[in-house]
């Protein structure tokens, strides 16, 4: 079987992390011996520039016949237009391919705690996962407009919506720790009324799953005060934005920290959670362990292949735990370095 991998590679730091990820698949491949198909396109702010959109046809054209896709970050302060933002084609992208969820672990790496801006006795052995909604709620609410005196954003959902979401956290819980924290603002606003009723009502299926429910403010506070607790977090498109953000300096560094996006058939999109970072793009400074992380989850969730993935996670974590990384992390070391020490020990 061949996988169809479709890259983009995006702006700022994403093409020189995509180059150096896609050099470490090719040795992984060669190793674990599973074959692939790549293409590489245009996507967020260079595809602005050659073809005037975020997510030209071409791109989506591939990305609708892949089986996954790798995706670096985009944006930056060369694209300006409020009409026509690199971040845009990301919630096309989303939409096209009805990614509805996007699952973000958060690991706290054994003998890395002192990486965390927080006390180590709070984040050792830190470890759960964010299930956030990703095609519903308040980004893709209708109406929304602005205009001189005032604005208007629509935050919706369907049960549906919702009971989709909560399975895929309940599957994921059910095959963790069993603890499962909804996250909503119940007690102010009328769609998570909504959520939390569902919630409650799909938990009827998992009887070995703990539920446990928590405000919006609470769950921002705990996630500082005891993130241990935590197993799998699950919630809509808005709180689980600002939230996986905020849970992603725990281990450190934004460096640090896949994602993945599914959708319900198609093709499932992998992608680090930081920005483009446009002021050390061509420095050779960027730190690629969350690109790499993402390749990993890539290769376990989409391919299956389990053996490669676990190889990679444990290069990353051994290049961690012996201080083999980049500036952001304290390390002295460069992207491409990295990406050697990488390739060398495959």
């Amino acid at each position: 079987m061949t996988y169809r991998i479709v890259a983009l590679p995006g702006d700022g730091i994403g093409p020189e992390i995509m180059e150096g990820t896609l050099s470490v698949l090719k040795r992984l491949s060669e190793k674990y011996q599973f074959e692939y198909s790549l293409s590489v396109h245009d996507f967020g702010g260079v595809a602005i520039d050659n073809y005037g959109t975020p997510f030209p046809e071409s791109t989506q054209l591939a990305c609708n016949d892949a089986d996954a896709i790798l995706l670096g970050a985009v944006g930056g302060p060369k694209w300006t237009d409020p009409d026509n933002r690199p971040e845009h084609g990301l919630l096309k992208l989303r939409k096209s391919l009805q990614l509805f969820a996007n699952i973000r672990p958060i690991k706290v790496v054994k003998g890395t705690s002192h990486l965390s801006p927080l006390k180590e006795s709070i984040v050792d052995d830190a470890d759960f996962i964010i299930v956030r909604e990703l095609t519903g709620g308040i980004y893709f609410g209708e109406p929304s407009y602005v205009e001189k005196t005032h604005a208007l954003d629509s935050l919706t959902y369907t049960k549906d919506e919702i009971t989709r979401i909560a399975h895929v956290a309940f599957k994921l819980a059910q095959s963790r720790r069993k603890i499962l924290t909804s996250v909503d603002k119940e007690n102010v606003l009328a769609s998570s009324k909504l959520w939390r009723s569902v919630i409650n009502e799909v938990s009827q299926d998992y009887p070995e799953v703990t539920v446990n429910h928590l405000l919006v403010d609470a769950c921002s506070m705990h996630l500082i005060t005891n993130p241990k607790q935590f197993d799998v977090i699950v919630t809509e498109n808005l709180f689980g934005d600002i939230l996986s953000d905020e849970a992603s300096v725990i281990p450190g560094s934004l460096g640090l920290s896949p994602s993945a996006s599914f959708s319900e058939n198609g093709p499932r999109l992998y992608e680090p959670i930081h920005g483009s970072a446009p002021d050390i793009q061509g420095k050779d400074l960027a730190n690629p362990f969350a690109m790499l992380r993402s390749l990993s989850m890539c290769l376990k969730e989409s391919f299956d292949e389990s053996k490669a993935s676990h190889e990679l996670d444990h290069l990353i974590d051994h290049l961690i735990q012996e201080g083999i990384t980049t500036k952001d992390l304290g390390g002295t070391y460069h992207t491409s370095q990295i990406f050697e020490y990488i390739l060398k020990s495959i």
